[in-house]
């Protein structure tokens, strides 16, 4: 296995180091044989695509000055701040963003699960992942959890996080809102980027990540970039070995100076030993160690995109995304969810996904009396998952197949929103809604039972923001949000309804001078119909009512007495209420009350220095929020914890080219803390102790 890793590192690096040649070389060409005239017509219409393009998406653009303008409570994470932050996962890259938590399965951030605003955050399966707008889940609608995550940060350019209803725009299963990784841009000028980074971590284990990245505009009219990532080696745990690759080849193609094609095809792979879970006594023993050897985790994707935009000289604009993946994941572990006690069996849950999605949008403008903004979409997607669980005795060998289970899963969607501009554009409302239709079909192969679930909703929302003064700008908004009935809970009861919630967010932002910006935001969002498990004769019922309110806060300070200092923080409170159920009035799992974060930057000249930290409360483990830890570990609080990161970057010139160095420390003060496990891997799930990243990056 390993083997085959490092024959994908070489292959990888002579295709980035070949492909840049020839776009050297191509463009070199088309330098010598262009005109001036030709030379001003290649700017022109990269600049005038770019500033037309991103207005028929409701998001916009992934900027810092767009986010301030949503409706809603919204940060973006711009490439400036990954890098100096030293963000190596998921989880270190959305630290500062409020109301986010993200718990690291794996240690090494290829299985982070996420939640928002006090939601569930294991397998991330109620909020909406979407890699340059488009659905990074295997099953966006049959299987919301995000047990493959099929990205690494390098080839990230920014994370977009909107908090909070937008589900006109963006469909089901986002009553948390969505988070948007935008992949690195192709540049207009041929270019290269290598980058090594080094994680050491206690006893001497190291992690490489080693990211190589080259592109550029062979001619006028195509650009071409391809990205290599691979991951490999060991954290402090034992049976922690990890080996990722990623390779994402993306194009540009301007057709006319109104109309463009882009395109993008991605294989990941990932092959990896799971430490897992500790039972209480393991884990005060030594939390490094490994007590399940039978754990590991294989996945592969292979992932494709097309783009047709066309811009007319009205300001209208059609937009025609198509997307699709073959994918497959695998979970082996043992039969045991105590990790003390050796397993008999070891036991394994593959899952094939095939998924092709359609979505056209066409927005315009009217002017009668009233500017308006129309935007009209549809979506269709379908979904084939096949489902196994079997087993193997460790004693005599005998195998056993005790689920084979096929789904599929036909979704259609169309939306409607219209934006209303009043009072010289400053105050803005949107009113919207979407439709959704949803047939879910499943079949038991070794049974032969088979049934299906329709499913048919539709979910308004309304949109208002209001720029009050230069300074202040107000916003509120109210969704309804949907999450359908999943793969698994069908095979309980066919007569399930879909999850549905009511999301209400209100807030302001305020400038008072150039250095400051301040936001706080109320929010509530109340499930209705909450699919519960009762237990494994009953299976799900749409039992559950529960309520999420809370207020988030963030503040950020440039003081002029000291150019390149810049203090953040971001508070968040969040109370939640199981309002129906065994367990009515009590909190639900996973739902800290406090988060709070804290970034101190300071740039000068060639040096930046960054220190980052988290704090977050203690939570439930369960719904019956139980205070008194079992012997497994698998039930009891959480702890609150605060961790700190810390990094130092510096960047020079040689030769022409700009080298990038950096050293950070991550969990600084070394902090011992942990969440409940997931799935199969119940106990204590050690979070990464002290670790050192060191990394080198060369732009050509």
């Amino acid at each position: 296995m390993r083997a085959n890793f490092q024959r994908a590192v070489h292959t990888a690096i002579k295709l980035v180091f070949v492909s840049n040649t020839v776009l050297y070389s191509i463009s070199g060409l088309a330098e010598q044989a262009g005109s001036e005239k030709n030379a001003s017509r290649k700017d022109e219409p990269e600049k005038t695509l770019e500033e037309v393009a991103v207005s028929a998406d409701w998001l916009g653009p992934a900027t810092s000055k767009t986010a301030k303008k949503h409706p809603g409570a919204r940060s973006v994470i711009t490439h400036q701040e990954i890098s100096e932050s030293g963000s190596r996962t998921v989880e270190d890259v959305l630290r500062t963003v409020p109301g986010v938590r993200v718990m690291d399965e794996s240690g090494v951030g290829f299985l982070p699960n996420i939640g928002i605003r006090g939601l569930n955050p294991l397998r991330s399966e109620q909020v909406l992942m979407l890699v340059d707008g488009i659905p990074i889940t295997l099953a966006p609608y049959g299987q919301t959890g995000l047990s493959l995550f099929p990205l690494t940060m390098n080839s990230i350019e920014s994370v977009d996080v909107a908090r909070g209803g937008v589900a006109v725009h963006y469909g089901p299963n986002n009553v948390g809102g969505v988070i948007n990784f935008v992949t690195k841009r192709i540049p207009h000028k041929p270019s290269m980027t290598f980058k090594e980074t080094l994680s050491v971590f206690s006893g001497g284990n190291l992690l490489a990540d080693t990211y190589l990245r080259t592109g550029g505009f062979v001619n006028e009219k195509l650009g071409l970039q391809l990205q290599a990532n691979i991951l490999n080696g060991q954290t402090a745990r034992e049976h922690s070995r990890t080996e990722v690759g990623n390779l994402m080849l993306d194009s540009h193609w301007l057709v006319t100076d109104r109309s463009e094609v882009k395109a993008g095809i991605q294989y990941y792979k990932t092959q990896n030993q799971l430490p897992g879970a500790l039972t209480p006594k393991s884990y005060e023993q030594d939390r490094n160690q490994s007590t399940r050897p039978l754990d590991y985790f294989n996945g592969d994707t292979v992932r494709g995109n097309l783009t047709y935009n066309h811009f007319f000289d009205s300001g209208a604009e059609f937009s025609w995304i198509n997307f699709g993946h073959r994918s497959s994941r695998e979970f082996r572990f043992g039969n045991s969810t105590n990790a003390d006690i050796p397993s008999t069996n070891e036991q394994s849950a593959p899952r094939d996904f095939k998924v092709y999605g359609t979505e056209p949008r066409f927005t315009f403008h009217l002017n009668s009396g009233i500017r308006q903004k129309i935007s009209l979409g549809a979506r269709y997607m379908r979904e084939e998952v096949d489902y196994l669980v079997d087993s193997r005795s460790l004693a005599t060998g005998a195998y056993n197949v005790t689920r084979n289970w096929r789904f599929e899963n036909d979704a259609y969607a169309f939306y409607l929103s219209d934006t209303f501009m009043l009072l010289d554009n400053k105050l803005k409302i949107t009113p919207g809604i979407r439709h959704e239709q949803v047939d879910l079909f499943y079949r038991n192969n070794l049974t032969g039972a088979q049934t299906s679930n329709p499913a048919r909703d539709w979910l308004p929302g309304l949109d208002i923001g209001y720029q009050a003064s230069s300074n202040v700008f107000l916003f509120a908004n109210t969704h309804k949000s949907m999450r359908p009935v999943q793969f698994t809970q069908i095979t309980f009861s066919a007569d399930l309804a879909s999850e549905r919630a009511k999301n209400y967010e209100a807030g302001i932002r305020w400038a008072p001078s150039a250095n400051i910006d301040t936001t706080i935001t109320g929010f509530r969002f109340d499930f209705d119909n909450k699919l519960e498990f009762v237990n494994q004769l009953v299976g799900f019922r749409n039992l559950g009512k529960a309520r999420h309110q809370g207020i988030e806060t963030e503040f950020a300070w440039r003081p002029e007495p000291v150019p390149g200092l810049e203090l953040a923080t971001a508070y968040t409170f969040v109370n939640t209420e199981q309002r129906s159920g065994q367990f009515m009035g009590k909190e639900l799992p996973m739902a800290p009350h406090h988060q709070l974060s804290q970034r101190v930057n300071y740039r000068s000249g060639n040096w930046n220095w960054n220190l980052n930290g988290l704090y977050q409360s203690d939570s439930f483990s369960d719904g019956a929020n139980t205070v008194t830890e079992n012997a497994s570990g698998s039930i009891g609080p959480i702890p609150s914890f605060t961790v700190w990161n810390a990094q130092v970057t510096h960047k020079s010139r040689w030769n022409k080219k700009t080298i990038t160095t950096s050293l950070g420390i991550n969990n600084l003060f070394d902090k011992d803390y942990y969440f409940r496990g997931v799935d199969y891997s119940q106990g204590r799930l050690p979070s990464p102790g002290r670790s050192a990243i060191l990394a080198i990056q060369l732009d050509i």
